[in-house]
């Protein structure tokens, strides 16, 4: 049962096998009962005729002029068509046989004394002459006008073999017919069910093309049902090819920032130490050394952020990582005695992330606002809307939630010209101002990651620089 060409088999002719027994059973009883009701209008008929040739003498005895009959078969013995009159008696005896048709011969019907209404008929079954089954149709009529009188019983019988037999050649065709049907049907549900599958079989082609890679996606023309399938599964190939190139494109970054580092060290190791060129040595290896851990760090929340950006359910909110990250800036520059200011509304958005990487580019941007400012940094959260271009003729329509932070300060800022190559990777401005020229490279390489980005401008309010952040908003917390 794991074959899904079986269970579909399995389950179409299970189908189609109930579906013809219900057809066998509910046909055959409407093609009997419409012969046994044709036949019970001709017997019907025939009473008719036995009813209009009674008559009955002076002395109130039953007479049946049997020469006005036109059915043949009244005159041949046992023929299958039988009438009979039955005197009833007030005591509810009968007497039967006092007229019958020759075809009866020298037997009578042999029938339980009905009471029934003045010429009421009643259908019922009976056996016959020689076991016959029958078909007895009887109706009850009295002599006398007003009632009085006995009361006498026609019959008219037919022999239900016919019938029968009828019905039953009609069942055996029937069966044969749809069991021929059912043969059909099965052939042709297997072909549906092999035409149907074949496009998994070039699927597991293709599948196998990638594999042996010979191919690097899954191509081909694929049904409708299953190009989904094919689109989301080429989707998950080029996201691991994307990751293994950033992965490849990452290692060969870090070897390269390490490079210059470790050559430094090198040539310090191999230089003549003294009192003095040991104090510088020890000097250039610490700072060397913050160099490589820098680029570690930043490589490491690469990949973290790689690994995890996009994971549904992810919140963390920016309140509380800005009032740690002011607490530990004032501390840090508490000589410079800056004015550290936090704007936060009612109910801040929350950052669709985790919160090592917020406390990352957040961390980075207060750090680098407190080394160029003067004397006020000032932080400010609110919530943006995406904008998404609207087709041709119609206006931009406003997408996903988005948390946006704006780090401020009264520095001396970045001319127009020189902003995007502050982003650059190790690109310093100010080389007399400590640091590695990596922390506006992190925040932009980690919003990117994030679907976000960071843009510099002018600080309209303290007239420096204003690191605009711009990342994915979490859904609302309920």
């Amino acid at each position: 049962m794991r074959s899904l060409r079986w269970r579909l088999l399995a389950l179409t002719l299970a189908g189609v096998a109930v579906s013809m027994v219900l057809a066998a059973v509910v046909l055959s009883g409407l093609f009997r009962e419409q012969v046994q009701q044709q036949f019970e209008t001709a017997l019907a008929q025939q009473l008719d005729q036995v009813t209009a040739r009674l008559e009955f003498d002076a002395q109130g005895q039953p007479q049946v002029a049997t020469q006005a009959l036109s059915d043949p078969r009244w005159l041949k013995p046992y023929s299958g068509l039988y009438w009979q009159v039955d005197q009833l008696g007030p005591d509810g005896g009968s007497r039967a046989g006092v007229l019958r048709s020759r075809s009866l011969w020298d037997t009578s019907l042999a029938l339980e004394a009905d009471r029934l209404a003045d010429g009421a008929a009643h259908v019922h079954e009976a056996p016959g002459p020689q076991g016959a089954p029958l078909l007895v149709l009887e109706r009850t009529v009295r002599a006398a006008a007003d009632g009085a009188g006995p009361s006498w019983r026609l019959i008219v019988a037919g022999d239900l073999r016919s019938t029968q037999a009828a019905a039953a050649r009609f069942t055996r065709v029937l069966v044969l017919s749809l069991a021929v049907l059912f043969v059909l049907l099965a052939a042709a549900a297997w072909a549906q069910v092999a035409v149907g599958l074949r496009p998994l079989a070039a699927l597991q082609r293709g599948l196998q093309a990638v594999r042996q890679a010979r191919a690097g996606q899954l191509e081909g023309a694929f049904p409708a049902e299953v190009q989904p399938l094919v689109d989301d599964f080429n989707a998950v190939l080029a996201r691991n090819a994307d990751v293994v190139e950033r992965a490849r494109t990452q290692a060969g970054n870090l070897a390269h920032a390490l490079k210059t580092p470790l050559t430094v060290l090198e040539q310090a190791a191999r230089a003549p130490a003294d009192g003095t060129g040991a104090a510088e040595l020890a000097a250039l290896v610490r700072e060397q050394v913050l160099v490589a851990r820098r680029h570690i760090d930043w490589h490491l929340a690469r990949a973290r952020v790689a690994a995890s950006a996009g994971l549904p359910g992810q919140r963390t909110e920016p309140g509380p990582v800005l009032q740690g990250l002011v607490r530990v800036m004032d501390k840090v520059y508490a000589e410079r005695h800056l004015a550290l200011q936090l704007d936060l509304p009612p109910v801040p958005p929350g950052f669709a992330g985790e919160v090592q990487d917020l406390q990352e580019m957040l961390g980075n941007l207060l750090d680098n606002a407190c080394k160029w400012a003067r004397s006020a940094v000032r932080v400010q959260v609110r919530e943006g809307r995406e904008v998404r271009e609207g087709r041709a003729g119609q206006d931009s329509a406003a997408g996903r939630s988005q948390l946006v932070v704006v780090v401020e300060d009264d520095g001396p800022g970045i001319d127009a010209a020189q902003r995007a190559q502050a982003l650059q990777r190790g690109v310093r401005l100010d080389e007399a101002v400590p640091g590695t020229g990596l922390g506006l490279a992190i925040v932009q390489e980690l919003a990117g990651l994030y679907g976000g980005r960071l843009e510099l401008a002018p600080a309209a309010g303290l007239g420096g620089l204003a690191a605009v952040l711009v990342l994915p908003a979490a859904a609302p917390a309920h």
